[in-house]
């Protein structure tokens, strides 16, 4: 049977495989459409399987969110080189998976696993994708957040390079809350992208974790100091705590009294301590919690207000607004974090593939 030019387009618009893989498919099974089919989707498992096991640690985050503001998908999908990362078929693929995550509100890889997409089981249908762009692709991580009532705000923020995005959900206590609160919360959206928060709250933070970091801090202040000494420069403060965890009622009162006594020997009025004495404690308190900046949100400087913290910064627009604002959880995925490169040696790799 002659295979034609049109039997060519047709089976390649049904199953997306390149024009010459699709006319040699048609070869085989003498131009019947369905078995073409049937043999791309084996021909393409095959190649799938030998992708598989190649490092994606490229690609993109992709983000699906509502006009309402009220539902969101956020999808870290993998290739293996940024190359194909660009490809306009990848980018499509993004973006069909992730609405597929937000239009069935799918929240874990395994559920994804399951589902059913164009008809097919989702791992045949990722198989079948591998084959037709040629490399591994691998849904990596995926998020999904829905509010719990219809004053609840959603917001998503991806990087313009797709690298990085974000999505987060606050509660708010009426509609003009939410509404006049957007703007906030999709700007601490962009701060977490930018300041890799892992945490929301210092509460949130292991006791374990905080000792182990505070050492770490400690010993990288100690080292720093000693080249400051050998430069004859002002030494750093080395702090006594990491995390406002570990400050308890009674180490802020004992640091009022070391302050009153300061105090005193200066000969400051009495009566004018308890202006001075707030702010020095507050000192304290932002030199003894740098593990909590670095980690957790709540604690962090406001990229866009770095007089105040994230959480001063919500709150102080909660009180403008005269309602209550709570962020209660985010998202936060990078493209590649955590995954080991393999390094390959170009010409290793040529002289294996000559048997030399």
């Amino acid at each position: 049977m002659e295979i034609t030019a049109k039997l060519v387009k047709e089976l390649r618009e049904t199953t997306g495989a390149g024009m010459m893989e699709c006319k040699k498919a048609l070869q085989e099974v003498e131009g019947d459409i369905k078995k073409a089919v049937e043999f791309l989707r084996e021909k393409g498992l095959a190649k799938a399987a030998k992708k598989s096991n190649k490092v994606a640690a490229e690609g993109l985050i992709t983000l699906v969110i509502d006009d309402n503001h009220s539902k969101a998908a956020l999808t870290e999908i993998n290739s293996q080189t940024d190359f194909v990362a660009k490809n306009e078929n990848f980018v499509s693929l993004t973006k069909k998976i992730t609405e597929h995550v937000y239009n069935n509100e799918i929240k874990t890889i395994d559920e994804l696993n399951n589902s059913t997409i164009d008809n097919t089981n989702f791992e045949e249908f990722i198989k079948l994708q591998i084959s037709n762009i040629g490399e591994n692709i691998v849904v990596r991580r995926l998020g999904f957040t829905k509010g719990d009532s219809e004053n609840d705000l959603v917001c998503g923020y991806v990087h313009f390079n797709k690298k990085v995005g974000v999505i987060l959900k606050a509660k708010c206590d009426s509609e003009n809350t939410k509404e006049k609160a957007k703007e906030l919360i999709q700007n601490i959206c962009m701060h977490i992208s930018a300041m890799k928060p892992k945490f929301l709250s210092y509460k949130d933070l292991d006791k374990d974790f905080v000792e182990k970091e505070y050492l770490a801090l400690k010993g990288s202040i100690e080292k720093e100091n000693e080249e400051l000494q050998r430069l004859g420069k002002h030494l750093k403060r080395i702090p006594q705590f990491g995390s406002m965890s570990q400050i308890t009622k009674e180490v802020l009162e004992k640091e009022e009294e070391i302050l009153k006594e300061d105090l005193k020997k200066q000969h400051k009025p009495e009566k004018i301590w308890d202006k001075i004495i707030p702010g020095q404690i507050e000192r304290f308190i932002q030199d003894n919690t740098l593990v909590d900046q670095q980690y957790a949100l709540f604690s962090q400087k406001y990229v866009l207000d770095d007089s105040k913290t994230v959480l001063q910064a919500v709150n102080d627009k909660a009180k403008e607004l005269g309602g209550n604002i709570e962020i209660v959880e985010y998202t936060r995925f990078e493209v590649g974090e955590g995954i080991e490169k393999k390094e390959e040696d170009f010409a290793e790799e040529v002289k294996k593939q000559m048997g030399m």
